[in-house]
Parts: C-alpha cells; sequence; structure tokens
C-alpha cells in the first residue's frame, strides 16, 4: 500500500471514529461506527490480510451492527438520544498528545514486508519450510491457524461464541 493510499485512509478512519463519538442519536452512531468496520475491513483487505479483513466485515460491520441496532430499537424513544457532560479539559489536551506519542512511537516498528523483522526471522520460516509437511494442508495460513495455532483459534471461537451467546440471552430476555 503506497503512502498515498494510506493517509485517505487514515482520514477516514478517524472520521468516523470522531463523527460516532459527537453524534446524539445513538442510531446514527451504530451506522457510523458500521462505516467504521467497513472502513477498517477495506484496510485489511488492502494490507493482504484477508481472512482479517472477512471477518471485520461479517463481526464488525454486519453481525455488531445488527445486534446494536436491535438492542437499541428495544429501548424507549427518549433513551436513544445521548445526553453529555461537558467535556473536560485534561482529557481534550491529554489525548491528542497520547496520539502523538503513539505516532512518534510508530516510527520505531518494522516496515511493512520487511523480512528482516522479528516476525519473519523467528517463527514463519519453520512454518513456511515445514507446513506442508506436519499438516499436509498447501495452504499454509490454514496449517497455521488450524494446526499450529489450533488452541489459539478455538479459543477466539470460544469467546466469539460466548459472546454471542450472551447477545442472544439479553435481546431475548422479556422486559417488565
Amino acid at each position: 500500500m503506497t503512502f498515498s493510499v494510506e493517509i485517505p485512509l487514515l482520514i477516514l478512519l478517524i472520521v468516523t471514529a470522531a463523527g460516532a463519538i459527537l453524534v446524539k442519536d445513538l442510531v446514527s452512531a451504530v451506522f457510523i461506527l458500521g462505516s467504521y468496520s467497513f472502513l477498517l475491513a477495506l484496510v485489511w483487505a488492502w494490507l493482504g490480510a484477508v481472512d482479517v479483513a472477512f471477518v471485520e466485515a461479517v463481526v464488525g460491520a454486519g453481525l455488531a451492527t445488527i445486534l446494536f441496532l436491535l438492542t437499541l430499537f428495544g429501548m424507549a424513544p427518549k433513551d436513544i438520544h445521548v445526553h453529555r457532560p461537558s467535556s473536560s479539559w485534561p482529557a481534550l489536551i491529554g489525548l491528542p498528545l497520547l496520539g502523538g506519542l503513539l505516532l512518534y512511537a510508530a516510527g520505531d516498528l518494522p516496515e511493512l514486508g520487511n523480512p528482516a523483522s522479528p516476525a519473519s526471522v523467528h517463527v514463519s520460516p519453520f512454518y513456511l519450510e515445514n507446513s506442508m509437511q506436519h499438516t499436509r494442508t498447501p495452504n499454509v495460513v490454514t496449517s497455521v491457524l488450524m494446526d499450529y495455532r489450533a488452541f489459539d483459534t478455538f479459543m477466539e471461537t470460544v469467546v466469539i461464541f460466548t459472546a454471542g451467546v450472551a447477545c442472544a440471552l439479553l435481546l431475548g430476555r422479556h422486559r417488565v
């Protein structure tokens, strides 16, 4: 991804995140967050992480938006509008400073696709060289997710399943 594409995507992500925070209507905030997730899915796809992009699109832009909307439609109309207190000065000063500090620290991260980065010299060569022999799977991503790191993948699935069950129980309960 070229630098000319990264900056507009970053600006779009910041604008949608700020828009979701600043709107007074929760339904509008949910749609803005859904568009934020969709833009993030585009970023992941552009970076070549198609599996992460797919999950972000399905869970972030799709499922989360639907669950938020179902929850909001079950609320009283007077509870859908946000009543915020005035902003605090320490937060207005501290958050941009923290953002600047994080951007400054990001300069120490390895370049995207750098073959000398720690991830590329530590575990990746082992996976690439031994994947077919150990797992008999021609797709290296599948062998990493389902064989080498199967327990991590299983636990992530358990967390998502538990969150889905909790949402279904919360949305399905009868109101008094």
